[in-house]
């Protein structure tokens, strides 16, 4: 088969890895906002272009004849990949534009969850305007405000990390309404959160493991917001997550599945929770359309089903007969990052990846190679997975590969720490209890 994948970041790069490692694959081809070395590396075409460009990417489709397309990142998505490649007969595992909207818009999908009585989800209200802002923002206490579209990870605000005062709040939600015409605020929740991806075939849910996600840039889970410096999994479960906290995130995905089934068409593709454990259950905290990243190393270094075969699947509807299976192992993720980011990362510094231990996973991010070097282009650079039987030794070996990076990078030592992991497994216990 030849085989499409769109996009180019460290996720693409797992997503391309687990593509070409199928009997199935035998072209692979990439259309690409940048050039990914690892990527490239396996691609029989690789082509730079926009992303935002619909007719350069179906263009491109049509001249290549894929059987099928995969899409990595949301913005193309959002911006209907999916639509534009169906009209030239090029199914897509990936959803399509009015489905992206779970992820490109969060009153839609607040809106769709609350109309089908899906649970899991916040007191909420989308606001076109400044009206009953501070009267709503007072009924609920603590508050967090949303941006109704794309921004990149960068358009929630959570009282208590990204303001102090209702009023610091409802300020951010003006700007808000200002910029994209609409915002949601709803009410904060307390507790753990952990992503869960799930293949969706329009009908059918297949789970893959519960992970950690890190968002904040620095050790401690401080500092700015960043596209995510690490992750971890267990070979069971996240240690401060009960079985009943996963099944009931997965009965959130399934009745978010039909909802959209409902109202718009199958939904095809990755609907990815960003759920939070608290006092009394699993909350919802969003929906994206796309594996996450760092979240999808993880998962692609476990996975033993052929990927293709479940691309196959969610495009036929029938992972329900698919066995997917994902080894029973730890993993631990560390990105290594250019200093200063992410308000101000060096741009142009090479690195140098040093000899890695066994069982490390190595996937490029954003970096180019230019005469055998690899060269940073300002954003996360590379990501290690140590794979282990347990978490202690997935972790020493990711700390192991991050560590032996030469170059203007840092990275957080503290992800996939028995230290910080226990704080967590406290905290839910305190809030259990």
């Amino acid at each position: 088969m030849k085989i499409m994948l769109v996009g180019n970041g460290a996720r693409e790069h797992a997503m391309a890895e687990a593509l070409k490692k199928s009997p199935k694959c035998d072209e692979l081809i990439v259309y690409a906002s940048a050039v990914n070395p690892g990527i490239r590396d396996l691609a029989s075409i690789y082509h730079v272009g926009n992303l935002g460009d619909m007719q350069a990417i179906q263009a491109f489709a049509d001249e290549n004849k894929p059987d099928f397309a995969v899409i990595g990142p949301e913005n193309p998505l959002a911006d209907g990949v999916v639509d534009i490649l169906a009209l030239i007969g090029i199914p897509c595992a990936s959803p399509t534009k009015i489905l992206a909207q779970v992820e490109s818009s969060k009153s839609f999908t607040r809106e769709l969850l609350a109309k089908h009585n899906v649970p899991g989800g916040p007191k909420f209200k989308t606001f076109t305007s400044t009206d009953g802002m501070m009267e709503f923002a007072n009924e609920l206490g603590e508050i967090v405000i949303k941006a109704d579209g794309l921004k990149g990870g960068k358009g929630v605000h959570v009282m208590g990390d990204h303001f102090e005062t209702l009023e610091d709040g409802v300020m951010i939600a003006k700007s808000a309404v200002e910029e994209d015409g609409k915002v949601v605020i709803e009410e904060k929740f307390i507790g753990q959160e952990f992503s869960l991806m799930s293949f969706v075939d329009g009908e059918n849910v297949v789970d893959m493991p519960p992970i950690q996600d890190h968002k904040r840039a620095y050790e401690g889970d401080t500092g700015p917001n960043t596209g995510g410096m690490g992750t971890y999994s267990y070979p069971k479960n996240l240690p401060f997550l009960t079985q009943k906290d996963v099944d009931d995130a997965h009965e959130i995905t399934v009745q978010t599945a039909k909802a959209g089934k409902e109202e718009y068409g199958e939904f095809k593709g990755i609907l990815y929770g960003g759920f939070i454990a608290v006092k009394d259950g699993v909350r919802l905290i969003e929906y994206n359309v796309r594996f996450g990243d760092p979240e999808a190393m993880n998962v692609f270094v476990l996975l033993e089903t052929d990927f293709v075969d479940i691309c196959q699947a969610i495009i036929k509807g029938d992972l329900n007969e698919l066995d997917i299976r994902f080894s029973k192992k730890a993993t631990v993720c560390k990105y290594a990052v250019p200093e200063g980011y992410p308000t101000s990362p060096v741009k142009g510094e090479r690195i140098k990846i040093g000899e890695l231990p066994e069982s490390v996973k190595v996937f490029y991010a954003a970096v180019n190679e230019v005469d055998g070097e690899l060269i940073m282009t300002g954003s996360r650079a590379v990501a290690f997975v140590g794979i282990a039987d347990s978490i202690e030794e997935a972790e020493q070996l990711a700390q192991k590969a991050v560590e032996s990076v030469e170059g203007p990078i840092f990275y957080r030592k503290d992800i996939g720490t028995q230290e910080l992991i226990q704080k967590k497994v406290e905290m839910m216990k305190e809030i259990r209890d």
